[in-house]
């Protein structure tokens, strides 16, 4: 089990990413049929940019996830800097694409859902491999899904905040998904080692 929940997180933490580029993805895509023709190619350009980021990110996920607990942390360091490269990307073309506020509210807004999808998702899944234990060792686990829950409710209620305000630049609305991607990261590890807590033999 202790490997199994290293593999869990890397396996919450990666999918949580791959939901986010994916929504990008779609928000970006979206508009860009809307654009003028010289926008146009510019935004064509940076999906099949994103996209190559992307494809590159999620074979690079599946390969690890298959190479046991000692490889995926390198794993994750080598995914995490192309995750900032894929942020890094984006980020650039709202700052150099001008004021486009309605572009970047429907982008947070693909985002910020694809977010509190993950949290449910992850915490569902917590959930139902809770059910498992048995009921003297569920005690720890169940709080930490409780904690997960919880913090999937206070994010989604942070992110709608600013989804409704609607006026905010890409860079605050980025670092909202930041420190709510952060959350979620934690909230996902403590989950995950409750789990192994609860897994391991007695000691004697």
């Amino acid at each position: 089990m202790p490997e199994t929940s290293s593999i869990h997180f890397y396996l919450n933490w990666t999918k949580e990413r791959i939901d986010e580029m994916d929504a990008t993805l779609a928000s970006l895509e979206a508009k860009a049929s809307e654009l003028q023709a010289e926008s146009k190619v510019k935004a064509d350009q940076l999906v099949a940019e994103l996209k190559k980021r992307r494809d590159e990110f999620q074979a690079n996920a599946r390969t690890q996830a298959q190479a046991g607990e000692a490889a995926l942390q390198s794993a994750k360091a080598v995914l995490e800097s192309q995750w900032k490269g894929f942020e890094a990307q984006v980020k650039t073309y709202f700052e150099t694409a001008g004021k486009q506020v309605v572009q970047q509210q429907a982008t947070f807004r693909e985002v910020a859902a694809a977010q509190t999808k993950a949290w449910r998702e992850a915490a569902d899944k917590l959930h139902a491999e809770a059910a498992k234990f048995a009921a003297a060792k569920r005690v720890d686990v169940d709080a930490a899904v409780n904690q997960m829950k919880a913090g999937a409710v206070e994010a989604e209620a942070r992110l709608q905040k600013l989804k409704q305000a609607g006026s905010e630049s890409w860079s605050v609305l980025s670092s909202a998904l930041a420190e709510s991607r952060k959350s979620f990261d934690l909230a996902s590890q403590k989950a995950w080692d409750a789990f192994k807590r609860a897994a391991a033999p007695p000691s004697a």
